[in-house]
């Protein structure tokens, strides 16, 4: 993710830490050195930091209950807000969906116990309220954190752990569309209560509200596309009016082609039409401006792991795109050909068509015998690995 600092990686998952979460924690640690000096500041910046790592420990209670279930997790970022796993694909099973959404909040609640038993002690209303009190105990205000943070994920709305139970558990009686509808029409309801209730107390409620509202109604859209892409394959939503680089091109080459077509994002083929790799129009310039024209592309492109074949079905290409930060896929036939490139925005869009036209027939066999796959050579054209 961009703006994000690398911290490592944990059981394969990288832990990221995103810049507006350092400038998050120097403007809490001036603030408080400003209002009560030096010790209070370092004081918080160590409660806010443990606090994170907890919510790192939280992350990864659900990222190994999703390995469980055959589910990669790329990366995790900490944000201000929090911390979000990437997860390469949603549980099949509202069963599994539900173990996974459980698992994090049972982390802080085995944590805040855990500290408990440490302190030989209990938590009563006035400890949950005194957070933000530097001096006071460090291990209590933790545990109480924690309880915090549970309670908090557990509200029925997503993209909290609330919501995703909500929804697991809905899935067990109805379709797994209507069920994430539902709980998204819940969570923004939850939102509109939050938002009243920053009115009236805590401003900070009012954006933690529009986030859980935005977020909702992006979980229900993000279900219903799915939900359409399992009647769709690959080939119903490809773009097929490409144009690919051959590996033996240079960054001149690959700067015309920018300049004289709409795309940003190319496929590298080699002499039989096979993908090689791919770049992008910030790689081509990038390259344009420290190398020259004259730069090989084949020294300068992107591996081709996110390929996909035109016949599979385009749910596959989700979870594809879950589990790569390139921005297009390439699409090949049986033989191996690059056929075409497969966007966000394409998947979209034939979503979009399929709701408004549930009977709209996609077919690209006119367009493709207008429009083939060209890989432009000095010496001639290469067209689905054919010379003309």
């Amino acid at each position: 993710m961009r703006w994000s600092i690398n911290l490592g990686s944990i059981a394969g998952t990288s832990v990221r830490i995103h810049l507006t979460f350092v400038l998050f924690l120097l403007w809490i640690g001036v603030s408080q050195y400003r209002l009560e000096g030096a010790a209070a500041a370092w004081d918080t910046l160590a409660f806010i930091s443990l606090l994170f790592f907890c919510v790192v420990l939280h992350e990864f209670g659900h990222i190994l209950m999703a390995r469980r279930f055959g589910i990669k997790t790329s990366d995790v970022t900490l944000f201000p807000i929090g911390g979000i796993a990437n997860m390469a694909r949603i549980p099949e099973k509202p069963s599994q969906e539900l173990l996974v959404a459980i698992a994090g909040p049972t982390v802080n609640l085995a944590i805040a116990a855990g500290l408990l038993v440490a302190l030989g002690s209990t938590i009563t209303a006035e400890d949950l309220v005194q957070l933000d009190i530097a001096g006071s105990s460090l291990v209590m205000r933790l545990a109480a954190a924690n309880l915090i943070l549970m309670g908090f994920n557990l509200i029925p709305a997503f993209p909290m752990d609330g919501g995703r139970v909500l929804r697991a558990l809905l899935a067990m009686r109805m379709r797994y569309t209507d069920a994430t509808r539902t709980a998204a029409t819940i969570g923004q309801g939850f939102a509109f209560i939050l938002g009243f209730l920053g009115f009236i107390s805590n401003p900070v409620l009012i954006f933690i509200a529009i986030f859980i509202y935005i977020a909702a109604g992006a979980e229900a859209d993000a279900v219903s596309i799915r939900d359409i892409a399992h009647d769709l394959t690959v080939e119903d939503a490809m773009i097929t009016s490409i144009v690919a680089i051959p590996e033996n091109a240079r960054i001149g080459d690959a700067v015309e082609h920018l300049l004289n077509t709409a795309m940003t994002d190319f496929p590298v083929v080699d002499q039989s039409g096979r993908p090689s790799g791919i770049v992008t129009r910030g790689a081509i310039v990038a390259a344009l401006k420290e190398h020259g024209e004259t730069f090989p592309v084949i020294n300068m492109m992107g591996a081709a792991d996110a390929v996909i074949r035109e016949k599979h079905n385009l749910s596959k290409a989700l979870d594809v795109f879950g589990t790569t930060l390139s921005p297009v896929l390439i699409v090949t036939n049986d033989a191996g050909e690059v056929t075409g490139l497969l966007s966000r925005a394409a998947i979209n869009d034939v979503a979009m068509i399929r709701s408004l036209r549930p009977n709209w027939d996609f077919h690209h066999h006119t367009l493709r015998d207008n429009h083939r796959t060209r890989a432009v050579t000095p010496d001639g054209i290469w067209q689905f690995g054919q010379r003309r």
